[in-house]
């Protein structure tokens, strides 16, 4: 017999996750206070007990924060309209929102395949790489690009891969910011490899090659033959300070992968933007790499509008001078009040990543953030690093407020590990 559907009356929503999606991340979800997330507006998301939290975190997606009052009026006029296409004949929000993101792309990048996520647009470079004949993957240790095979295949963290290998075979990492490291493994002849990148490293704690980095990375791959796939997903559309990472050394890859703030922190989507060269199998054969919801009319208004908006609004401008000001002063409240708990305090505009000697002390400096009605994020790949992204529409009077909560949280952990714990028996801590 068919059961009842569940309803919210007797049952939280904690425990609905325990009983039908993930049990682990209902009891993540309890440890981080039990808060039920309602309502999103601007840089703050309201829970259902009515407490309003600062969005520091959602892994890099809010850059012009939640319902962007343009990117939400566009979504509902599609939605009104023509949600989703027939996939036969020809849709106009897709050949919009292809060219106003080629419009701000680097130069030479012209040809959009859009997709749902960032591991989708990985795929679809990793593809059109194989295409082209480069079937072995250079990556580089503590990137991250993603869960799906191939994806993970390039992504550079044990953790992750270990459930899962054999993953795609002809795979190697490099250490992140040694061109010297990814000269060797290329070899002289590098034409059957591509090689996948981050400008910064968003999941690995936000680390920052030495300049020049790139420019060595595209040097080589041109040198010795490889495809090289720039991986923008968490860094494109601003968060650094500049449209795209790319831009901070003036290369041009065969692909850039775009994602998370190209949603307008309204629809999920991402894209590969590539060069004519680069995207040419997918000219010859347009159903050669395809998705039902590929390039859903829903999401191209959302995209396109999302780009417009960082455009009008001089978002990438404001994520340069307001990230200036964060790292300062975090870095200041830091040094005041815990510098024995930090090893590094660091970013890139609206990047930024607080190292601590452990993991245990990271997870007591996010709570205690929590605690003060901020919200951020830990990094996938270095657990002992807290990463902020706050959104670019941050007023001036919400920053203060945040680096106020980060001072007394600072403040909080200086006083309760007057010297650096051990790291052998780390603190578990939490409310």
């Amino acid at each position: 017999m068919r059961q009842p559907a569940p309803t919210s009356r007797g049952n939280t929503t904690a425990d609905l996750y325990k009983a039908h999606l993930s049990s682990g991340r209902g009891r993540l979800g309890e440890m981080f206070g039990g808060h039920v997330e309602s309502s999103s507006y601007g840089s703050r998301v309201r829970t259902e007990d009515g407490r309003s939290f600062l969005n520091c975190g959602g892994y890099g997606v809010f850059l012009a924060g939640a319902c962007h009052p343009r990117v939400v009026a566009a979504v509902e006029r599609q939605i009104r309209t023509h949600p989703l296409s027939t996939r036969l004949l020809l849709d106009p929000s897709a050949g919009r929102a292809a060219a106003t993101l080629a419009r701000v792309a680097p130069e030479g990048l012209n040809r959009v395949h859009f997709c749902g996520s960032g591991a989708e647009a990985v795929e679809a470079a990793l593809k059109l790489a194989r295409c082209h004949g480069h079937r072995r993957i250079v990556a580089t240790e503590g990137g991250f690009h993603g869960k799906t095979f191939g994806a993970l295949s390039a992504t550079g963290k044990d953790l992750y891969r270990a459930p899962f290998v054999p993953l795609l075979p002809d795979t190697a990492h490099v250490p992140f910011g040694d061109a010297e490291a990814l000269a060797r493994e290329l070899g002289p002849d590098g034409s059957d490899a591509v090689v996948i990148v981050e400008p910064v490293q968003g999941e690995a704690g936000v680390v920052i090659p030495p300049p020049g980095y790139l420019r060595a990375v595209a040097a080589l791959c041109a040198e010795r033959g490889a495809f090289f796939v720039l991986d923008e997903v968490m860094t494109g559309l601003g968060r650094l300070g500049h449209w795209w990472g790319a831009d901070r050394e003036g290369v041009v890859p065969d692909v850039l992968l775009v994602g998370k703030a190209l949603s307008g922190g309204v629809i999920p989507v991402a894209a590969a933007v590539a060069t004519e060269r680069a995207f040419a199998p997918f000219d010859r054969d347009p159903f050669i790499h395809t998705s039902t919801f590929a390039a859903a009319p829903v999401a191209m208004a959302a995209a396109a509008s999302a780009v417009e908006v960082i455009e009008d609004e001089q978002l990438v401008r404001r994520a340069r001078t307001l990230g200036t000001a964060l790292l300062s002063h975090i870095a200041h409240a830091v040094a005041e009040h815990c510098p024995h708990l930090v090893r590094e305090v660091r970013g890139e505009g609206l990047l930024i990543g607080v190292e601590f000697h452990d993991a245990g002390l990271a997870g007591e400096f996010l709570l205690e953030l929590l605690h003060r009605d901020v919200i951020v994020n830990h990094s996938l790949n270095a657990h002992a690093v807290v990463r902020l992204t706050p959104p670019a529409v941050l007023t001036d009077t919400e920053a203060q407020e945040l680096t106020e909560a980060v001072r007394q949280s600072a403040r909080t952990l200086g006083e309760r590990f007057p010297h650096r714990p051990d790291t052998t028996n780390p603190p578990t801590g939490g409310r």
